[in-house]
């Protein structure tokens, strides 16, 4: 998976004493006084800039949205003083628990997309490994991204690698992780899951939901597929679109799966299981591709999507490659996947060549290295219907939402485009 650094949501301080003490989420113990003193400390000083926020919660003027934004925006450095994992599992806690500022408008026309057979109020989504376990996603949609991908879920749970196993590299705007699908499985997202799409919530919300898909590390990979059918059977009815992450580069031979042998065999039997039950039967499949890929793989790969009719592809997971500038990092030599923008230039060229291999007939989701509405952009002349936030959203905290649909929208007025949906794919048409 890609989970990293913190969410960003400056309330996550108030719960610092409860996750992180004598271990707390991140199963890290406290070894002396003093780190509870800093966590008292940050937890104090974001309190009354929290507390100016949430008492405008249920205000829904739009100058509140505005207000509320920056009262959590203005605490996002403290989290940093934390370790990466720590940071991110308090905010897990502080967003399960609805702490978070709330879109209170509609979303500008413009930015509306039709993909898969559904209208996203707008591109803008936050990538799996971010809310693994199913618990942040309710927040995280009423915070105004257009879809939100839990996950990726293994079938049985399982630790993922041992600790320290996310690093942050903030002069590059990168993290290295090296998770490896650290995961509660399927019965623990079920419960959640299910709960929502039996509550008002899931029918009032604006935001779509997708359930990202990941195998166990001690299946074999010949048996790899019976964990993704798992996945459909057990939790695929409650996402609007499934995702089979086969990409990963922290769980042993998973990127062997994208070989056009192991694709195809994959793919038609996850197919094979969702049409068979009708609670699935009429939910997209995407597949999340690596950005590590020969001109050859990456050929195999669109051959193969279309020929077995997957619905649409993720481009990309993070990378195993090491600029220069990232390897004289102190952090650079570090095992994981590498996120954040040093990935946006090899992701967007990954997901230009496949939009052109698939004569832009399949539905491509962009992701890597996005932290402005500019990058999201490019990704959409690319030839992405969507764009993925994460590690810039890690780094930069909530404001980052508004503020790329914000620049996004400019984008489009500036080159001449009526919408998003015009913009998919210009950079093939326009030279």
């Amino acid at each position: 998976g890609r989970a990293m650094s913190g969410t960003g949501t400056p309330v996550n301080v108030l719960t610092f004493s409860t996750s992180a003490g004598g271990g707390g989420a991140s199963g890290a113990p406290v070894r002396d006084g003093s780190k509870r003193s800093m966590m008292s400390t940050l937890a104090y000083g974001a309190l009354g800039t929290v507390a100016a926020g949430a008492a405008l919660r249920f205000v829904d003027a739009p100058w509140a949205e505005d207000v509320e934004f920056a009262a959590y925006g203005a605490v996002t450095p403290l989290l940093r003083t934390l370790d990466a994992e720590t940071s991110h599992n308090v905010g897990i806690f502080a967003l399960s628990n609805g702490l978070a500022p709330r879109m209170r408008g509609k979303d500008d026309p413009r930015l509306n997309v039709e993909a898969f057979g559904m209208t996203f109020s707008n591109p803008l989504g936050l990538a799996a490994g971010f809310d693994k376990d199913a618990k942040a996603f309710k927040a995280l949609l009423g915070m105004g991204f257009g879809f939100v991908e839990i996950g990726s879920v293994t079938p049985k749970p399982q630790p993922g690698n041992p600790q320290p196993r996310a690093f942050r590299l903030p002069e590059h705007g990168a993290v290295i992780n090296r998770y490896g699908f650290n995961s509660e499985g399927h019965e623990s997202a079920k419960s959640r899951l299910e709960a929502y799409r039996a509550s008002d919530e899931s029918r009032t919300s604006v935001g779509l939901l997708g359930v990202n898909l990941g195998k166990n590390k001690l299946t074999p990979e010949e048996q790899a597929a019976d964990d993704y059918v798992l996945g459909v059977e057990n939790i695929g009815e409650f996402g609007d679109y499934i995702v089979v992450n086969i990409s990963s580069p922290n769980t042993p031979g998973l990127r062997n799966l994208q070989g056009r042998k192991h694709l195809s065999s994959l793919l038609r039997k996850v197919l094979k299981a969702r049409d068979a039950n009708e609670r699935t039967a009429k939910k997209p499949v995407l597949v999340k591709i690596a950005p590590d890929l020969t001109d050859s793989a990456l050929k195999d790969i669109a051959s193969v999507v279309k020929s077995e009719r997957v619905d649409g592809v993720i481009v990309s997971n993070t990378t195993i490659a090491r600029p220069d500038a990232i390897k004289a990092h102190k952090h650079g030599d570090e095992a994981g996947g590498l996120s954040g923008k040093p990935l946006m230039e090899s992701s967007t060229k990954v997901l230009h060549d496949l939009y052109a291999l698939t004569g832009g007939k399949i539905t491509l989701v962009g992701c890597g290295g996005v932290a402005s509405g500019e990058d999201a952009y490019n990704k959409i002349r690319a030839g992405a219907s969507l764009v993925q936030l994460y590690t810039a959203f890690a780094y930069e905290g909530p404001p980052l939402v508004p503020k790329i649909k914000r620049e996004l929208a400019a984008c489009l007025e500036r080159d001449g485009f009526k919408s998003v949906q015009e913009a998919i794919g210009a950079a093939h048409r326009r030279k």
